[in-house]
């Protein structure tokens, strides 16, 4: 019966840790969309090998187009490097709006 316990308080553990909350609190989940209103189409993503962040793009507006990276991480014997992600707004006229 013991035993029964414990697993069942690791696995409630595990699915907590996994809450959208839990990224909440710590800023990683994504901004919140007044009213639920946005433009939800999925971006292009263009993948690069593991240790490189990898590129999204799409039209955010009328001539308007974003790019963004992920996050990169690099690591060494002595140090680990965080490069942020990065988000680019260019002119588009491909971009109807």
């Amino acid at each position: 019966m013991r035993w029964a316990a414990v697993v069942g308080c690791v696995l409630l553990l595990s699915v907590v840790g996994c809450s959208r909350q839990y990224y909440e609190e710590r800023g990683k989940a994504d901004a919140p969309v007044r009213g639920q209103a946005g433009e939800n189409t999925a971006a292009e993503v263009y993948n690069f090998p593991d240790g490189f962040g990898n590129l999204a793009t799409k039209c955010v507006g009328k001539g308007q187009r974003v790019y963004g990276t992920t996050k990169w991480v690099y690591q060494d014997d002595k140090r680990v490097v965080i490069v942020p992600s990065n988000a680019v707004i260019v002119a588009d006229p491909g971009c109807a709006g």
